[in-house]
C-alpha cells in the first residue's frame, strides 16, 4: 500500500470512520475465492425482515428446547467416557504398559448440523470416535460395541459394518447418535487434538479417511464465514425451505446437509457484513441465476500430501460431467453434489426461481416467510408415477434391501431422461415403509410383488421387528415404496398425433438387473416390482392427515393420451 492511498484512506476515515475502518480490516483479506460483493451494514428493513425469519422459524418448530439441548450435552459427555475407556481396554490387551494405556486418550469429535449449530428437535448427532494407532476399527464393532449394548440408556443399537462409512447407530437417553470410526497414525489422542492439520491422513485407509472427512468439512465451513450467526440463522432457513418443498436428499440426486451449508456459508462471504434476512434474499438470487457448471467453492482447492484423489475436472474425466458441483473445502477436496442429474438440476432451479420471488416480496413487504415454506405438491403435480416397490421379510433384510434400492434410485433417473418423449423424471426423497400381516401365503406372495389394496389388510408404518414372517408365526411381509414423477414433453406446436408413447421398459429392466446383482440379494427373501401408476391410484400413505388424492387427472398441457409401455407394469 503506497502513501498515497494511505493518505486518502486516513482522509475518509474522518469522514465515514465506521465503515473505512470497516474497510481496512476486511478488503485486504477476504474469506472465499472472490472478493465480497458488499460490505454494507444491515438496513432498517433487513433488521426487521430478519427479526420476522426468526420468529417465524421458531413458530415452525426448527430450535429445540433448552432442556434437549442439556441432554444432549450430558449424552456426549458420556459418550466421551467410554471411549476413553474403550481405548484403555483395548490399549491393555494390546500389552501396552498400564501409563500409557491411560494416556492413549481417545476423542468424540461431533460434525454435520449439530456441530454447525443447526440441528433442530429430535435431530440425530453425527460424532467421530478417533483413537490412536493400536485401536482397530474390528475393536471399535467389537468390544466399543458391547460395551454400549450393556447400558440400559442405549437402545436400538445397530451396527452397519459394510456401508460407506460404517457407522454404530443408537439412541442413547432417547437422543439419536450415528458414531463412526477413525484411527490416526499417533499413539494417543489428547483432550486438545484438532484434525484440521493434513498430515494426520497420512498413512490412512481410505475409510479413516471418509470418516475423517465429515468433521474436517464441517470445521473448516465454520472456518470459511465471516459471522457465525447470521450463517446459522440462514442455514437454519434453507434447511426447512429444502425439507418443505423435498429437494433435501443428496442420495436423490438433490442437495444433502454439507452441500446446503457451503451455498449458504458462499453467499455469507459474499456479503460479510449482512445479516439473515438479507443473506437468504440473496441466496435465492444468486442460486437462481448462477451459471452451471461453475463450481461453487469456499476457499481455492489445495493439494496435500496423499496420493488420493481431488476434485479436478481438468484431469478427472468424470468430474467435467458434474451438473452443479459444489466442492468441500477440506483437503482432499471432493464433489458433494455428484448425484444431481440433468432432471433434479431442473427441479433445484425452479425451486430456486420460486423461493427468489417470494423472498423478493418479504423484502419488499408484500409477502410472508412462511409462504417460503409451503409443503410440495409432488404427489398431485404429475398425472403419471412409478412405483418401486421392495419387499423382504424381515425387517433387518429390508432395511439394507430398500436401503441399497434407494441409492442405486438416481441411476434410474439418468436412464428414464433418454426416453423419448419423457421431459423429467423427478424422485421423491424417501420411501414409504410398511408391514403387512398377511393371512395366507398367497397374499404375502402379492404383496412382495406390489398387489394389494390401498388398505391392506393388516398394516403399520415403520419396521419395528427384526423377526420374520415365520419367526412371528404368520406371513408377515415389509415393503419401502419409493416413486418417482413422469411429466411427459409438451407436444410440439402443429403436431396431430393422436396419442404419445413412452417406452420405459429397457430403463426399468436395466435398474431391475442392477440392483439384483447386489451380492446379499436373495430372491427366496427379497423382491423389487416397478409399476406405473396414475395420480388417482397413489395410496393414502403418501398423503398427510387432511389432504385428498387427486380425482381428476389434472392436464399442465394441452394433448393427447399418454400411453405407457413397460413390461415389468
Amino acid at each position: 500500500m503506497n502513501r498515497f492511498n494511505i493518505w486518502v484512506k486516513v482522509l475518509f476515515l474522518q469522514v465515514h470512520p465506521v465503515k473505512i475502518l470497516n474497510f481496512f480490516l476486511i478488503s485486504p483479506k477476504h474469506l472465499g475465492v472472490t472478493p465480497p460483493i458488499a460490505l454494507n451494514y444491515p438496513t432498517q428493513r433487513e433488521i426487521e425482515v430478519t427479526d420476522l425469519l426468526v420468529q417465524e422459524l421458531t413458530a415452525q418448530g426448527t430450535f429445540e428446547s433448552e432442556d434437549e439441548s442439556r441432554r444432549r450435552e450430558v449424552v456426549l459427555g458420556k459418550l466421551d467416557k467410554l471411549v476413553k475407556e474403550f481405548v484403555y481396554r483395548t490399549s491393555k490387551k494390546r500389552q501396552l504398559p498400564d501409563a500409557d494405556a491411560r494416556e492413549a486418550g481417545g476423542k468424540i469429535f461431533t460434525f454435520g448440523s449439530y456441530r454447525l449449530g443447526v440441528h433442530g428437535a429430535g435431530a440425530d448427532i453425527d460424532t467421530l470416535c478417533v483413537v490412536p494407532r493400536h485401536v482397530a476399527r474390528e475393536d471399535f464393532f467389537s468390544d466399543m460395541h458391547d460395551s454400549l449394548n450393556s447400558l440400559n440408556e442405549v437402545t436400538e443399537l445397530t451396527s452397519v459394518t459394510d456401508a460407506y462409512v460404517p457407522v454404530i447407530k443408537m439412541k442413547f437417553q432417547d437422543i439419536p447418535i450415528d458414531l463412526v470410526f477413525a484411527k490416526l497414525n499417533v499413539p494417543k489422542v489428547p483432550d486438545d487434538l484438532e484434525l484440521r492439520e493434513n498430515l494426520l491422513l497420512k498413512n490412512l485407509d481410505e475409510t479413516c479417511i471418509r470418516s475423517l472427512n465429515g468433521s474436517r468439512v464441517t470445521d473448516e465451513i465454520l472456518r470459511l464465514v465471516p459471522s457465525i450467526p447470521a450463517f446459522r440463522t440462514s442455514l437454519r432457513c434453507i434447511k426447512l425451505w429444502a425439507h418443505r418443498r423435498a429437494i433435501y436428499s443428496n442420495v436423490m440426486g438433490f442437495f444433502g446437509g454439507v452441500a446446503w451449508a457451503m451455498l449458504v456459508a458462499r453467499i455469507c462471504q459474499l456479503y460479510p457484513n449482512a445479516i439473515a434476512g438479507a443473506i437468504v434474499s440473496r441466496f435465492f438470487r444468486i442460486m437462481y441465476q448462477w451459471n452451471w457448471p461453475q463450481p461453487v467453492l469456499l476457499k481455492p482447492i489445495e493439494d496435500g500430501p496423499l496420493q488420493v484423489r481431488v476434485w479436478n475436472p481438468k484431469i478427472y474425466h468424470g468430474d467435467r460431467y458434474h451438473l452443479m458441483p459444489i466442492i468441500t473445502p477440506a483437503y482432499p477436496s471432493m464433489c458433494a453434489t455428484h448425484n444431481v442429474t440433468q432432471s433434479t438440476k431442473k427441479i433445484i432451479e425452479e425451486e430456486f426461481k420460486r423461493a427468489a420471488e417470494i423472498a423478493d416480496k418479504v423484502m419488499i413487504g408484500t409477502g410472508k416467510w412462511s409462504d417460503l415454506f409451503s409443503k410440495h405438491d409432488f404427489f398431485s403435480r404429475y398425472r403419471h408415477y412409478l412405483q418401486i416397490i421392495t419387499s423382504s421379510d424381515s425387517a433387518t433384510r429390508q432395511l439394507k434391501w430398500s436401503g441399497m434400492v434407494e441409492s442405486r434410485i438416481r441411476h434410474l433417473i439418468s436412464k428414464l431422461e433418454g426416453v423419448d418423449n419423457l421431459y423429467l423424471a423427478h424422485p421423491f426423497v424417501k420411501g414409504f415403509d410398511k408391514v403387512h400381516h398377511c393371512a395366507t401365503e398367497q397374499e404375502a406372495n402379492d404383496v412382495s410383488h406390489g398387489i394389494y389394496n390401498l388398505k391392506p389388510i393388516s398394516e403399520k408404518s415403520g419396521t419395528d421387528s427384526s423377526k420374520s414372517g415365520n419367526e412371528n408365526g404368520s406371513n408377515t411381509i415389509y415393503t419401502t415404496t419409493f416413486y418417482i414423477g413422469l411429466l411427459v414433453e409438451p407436444r410440439a406446436v402443429g403436431s396431430t398425433t393422436a396419442h404419445r408413447q413412452l417406452n420405459l421398459s429397457w430403463p426399468i429392466s436395466e435398474f431391475t438387473k442392477l440392483v439384483k446383482s447386489w451380492d446379499k440379494f436373495d430372491e427366496r427373501y427379497m423382491n423389487i416390482t416397478v409399476k406405473n401408476v396414475k395420480c388417482t391410484q397413489l395410496p393414502q400413505e403418501v398423503f398427510e392427515e387432511g389432504e385428498q388424492r387427486p380425482t381428476k387427472l389434472k392436464r399442465t398441457k394441452p394433448g393427447g393420451k399418454v400411453i405407457i409401455e413397460n413390461s415389468f407394469l
